[in-house]
């Protein structure tokens, strides 16, 4: 029994393979934009609007710390920015954002 070409063609041939049902994908797709959302987008709006907040919420004598670390008393409110006196007759100028947290009345002169 001899083989003809075609025949060793036809049988080496992979079986067509099935096209992934596209629902699947679609759901992957799904299920990664939840994850992004939940883990990734929703805290950092958070904290966003957390510190956006902080920012409008300051007052004239709050003591607060600055991203640099620096603790001092507000002493003058502008649009976007403040005054903060950081020692005696040393006064700095900093934008709104730059307020890292506000501290209980008092706490400068503990430190």
């Amino acid at each position: 029994m001899s083989l003809d070409l075609s025949q060793v063609v036809m049988a080496a041939a992979a079986p067509a393979s099935q096209e992934p049902n596209p629902l699947y994908t679609l759901l992957m797709f799904g299920g990664l934009f939840a994850f992004m959302y939940f883990l990734i987008i929703r805290p950092q709006r958070k904290r966003a609007k957390e510190h956006k907040e902080l920012a409008s919420s300051l007052g004239k004598g709050d003591e607060v710390v600055m991203n640099s670390g620096m603790l001092g008393k507000i002493t003058k409110l502008e649009d976007d920015y403040i005054v903060v006196e950081a020692a005696s007759n040393v006064e700095l100028k900093f934008q709104r954002a730059a307020v890292h947290a506000v501290l209980p009345k008092g706490t400068i002169k503990q430190v």
